[in-house]
């Protein structure tokens, strides 16, 4: 499956780079580099909750999970949240340290060229990530998408500090780089425990959504008398939604369960990965009208009672 195999290339991406970031930051004695790799080691943990979460996300639903999977997305977003405002604590104690410790950066060269690669890297892959996950609606991996992008522009800011470093000589720019670097990070984590925690907490679909269902009901009124009660939540990538449908007085069952089966249709047409249950129930009747064919009918009878009526005078 396409999100489950962009999952896959995180993984691989991230590994490569927390090696290279390492190791370039344990040569160079550098904590804007070193803080890069523990960023990243962040990432390749998040990357592998992604992957793990987007395959149970995508099982169909079984006995224990009769509403499907899909908050296992939302689970790995909290948890993905969670490391990042741990990686960005250790950046920060680290970068106060050698602040008020000092100490020399070296091979200023090797770190310039790592973060160079870290930011191309990631750019490419954070943009493919973020496409699939639009596409698959998936938050685990816009999640992922997310670190990608924050490691984006922390490494082009470790990359043009290193440079600064060189030209100036001002070693102290390294762990305020860092702390930079730490506060975007948390920026990031931010923005994603928001976004995530609204699929657990059964937060309703966002108004252009729920409008794509009011559109779908008012296109089909004539077949029905009203609509009520929507309610709408979503679980990963699935969609659930219930209202009440108000048929006509004198409407069978048959014809009201193809007018409910009917909305269903044109509702996960227009909405991917959805669920839809609708009650059907009878209008009142003092107000309610007849169906058209009834109508025709009645208004048939009428004129014929009114004919008998002028016959026998």
């Amino acid at each position: 499956m396409k999100k489950v195999k962009a999952a896959l290339l995180s993984i691989v991406s991230n590994s490569c780079l927390v090696v290279m970031k390492l190791v370039a930051g344990m040569m160079m004695f550098s904590v804007s580099v070193l803080s890069e790799a523990v960023h990243s080691m962040m990432d390749l943990i998040a990357a592998i909750i992604a992957n793990y979460s987007v395959r149970k996300a995508v099982k169909p639903p079984d006995k224990e999970h009769t509403y499907g999977h899909g908050k296992y997305e939302n689970v790995a977003g909290i948890i993905e949240a969670v490391l990042i405002f741990f990686a960005a604590a250790i950046i920060i104690y680290e970068s106060i340290v050698k602040v008020l410790i000092g100490s020399p950066v070296e091979f200023l060269e090797i770190g310039i060229v790592i973060m160079g690669i870290s930011t191309v890297v990631n750019f490419f892959v954070s943009r493919y990530l973020s496409r699939v996950a639009e596409e698959e609606d998936s938050i685990a991996l816009e999640a992922d998408s997310m670190h990608l992008k924050t490691d984006v522009l922390t490494s082009l800011g470790v990359f043009v500090g290193l440079i600064l470093i060189n030209l100036t000589g001002l070693r102290i720019l390294d762990p305020i780089i860092a702390i930079l670097v730490a506060v975007l990070i948390i920026r990031a984590a931010y923005k994603l425990t928001m976004e995530s925690s609204k699929g657990l907490v059964d937060e309703k679909l966002p108004p252009e959504e729920e409008m794509v269902i009011r559109n779908v009901l008012l296109e089909h009124m004539p077949e029905f008398v009203e609509f009520h009660d929507i309610r709408t939540r979503k679980g990963g990538d699935q969609r659930f939604i219930d209202l009440h449908l108000v048929m006509k007085a004198d409407t069978s069952v048959e014809d009201s369960h193809k007018v409910a089966d009917h909305l269903e249709l044109e509702i996960r047409k227009r909405l991917p990965h959805t669920s839809v249950m609708i009650h059907v129930e009878p209008c009142d009747w003092r107000n309610c009208p007849l169906s058209d064919e009834n109508r025709m009918i009645e208004i048939e009878d009428k004129s014929k009672s009114r004919t008998k009526g002028k016959k026998a005078q």
